[in-house]
């Protein structure tokens, strides 16, 4: 049989017995899909090819710790990984973006943008710290939905399908965090404006 013909889970078998070309073979198998995926998200090839490094020694790492669960497809495990790369990075960046609503303020003020002074930054920093905090207390699906759209950037039509939902249920669900997020700021009186 050809290397061509091998399936994902052969060659995932070939590398954890010691054949080591099989994972590049499997890099380069889905390589098109992941980079695109990571660079429709950052928007920088040099920022993309890092991450995409990233997530493929992760993925390397995790194949040899055995914590590849075969009843997945391997593809669907290596976008999560992606997916959750790409969040790490926009979190360290410290950037939320802005959603604009009608009413005058909205949580997702622009969290990213330079700082004029220290007192600016700690003032965002306290911000952005506010908002985590008050993402945590949504339900798991709410702010799996909302971190996916704010700090991925996915579209609701990328969330209907990563997470298995129809596109009304993902807009469903970004619509309750939004309205809980606002009751959860006066809930416990969190000023999210920068002075």
């Amino acid at each position: 049989m050809r290397v061509q013909n091998f399936s994902d889970k052969e060659l995932i078998t070939a590398f954890l017995s010691g054949d080591y070309l099989s994972i590049e073979r499997l890099i380069v198998r889905h390589k098109d899909k992941v980079f695109g995926y990571i660079m429709s998200k950052v928007k920088d090839v040099d920022l993309a090819n890092d991450l995409f490094q990233d997530v493929f020694i992760k993925v390397v790492n995790k194949l040899q710790e055995g914590r590849y669960n075969e009843e997945g497809k391997f593809i669907s495990w290596v976008m999560r990984i992606s997916h959750n790369r790409i969040i790490d990075h926009f979190r360290k960046e410290s950037r939320v973006r802005m959603i604009r609503s009608n009413d005058d303020f909205d949580i997702f003020n622009v969290l990213g943008e330079e700082s004029d002074s220290a007192e600016t930054e700690i003032v965002q920093n306290q911000i952005f710290s506010d908002v985590k905090k008050l993402i945590g207390f949504l339900s798991q699906e709410q702010r799996e939905v909302l971190e996916m759209r704010f700090y991925s950037g996915m579209t609701f039509k990328e969330i209907s399908e990563e997470c298995d939902i129809s596109i009304n249920t993902a807009l469903g669900r970004m619509r309750y965090a939004l309205m809980n997020l606002r009751k959860l700021q006066e809930k416990h009186q969190i000023n999210l404006e920068a002075y």
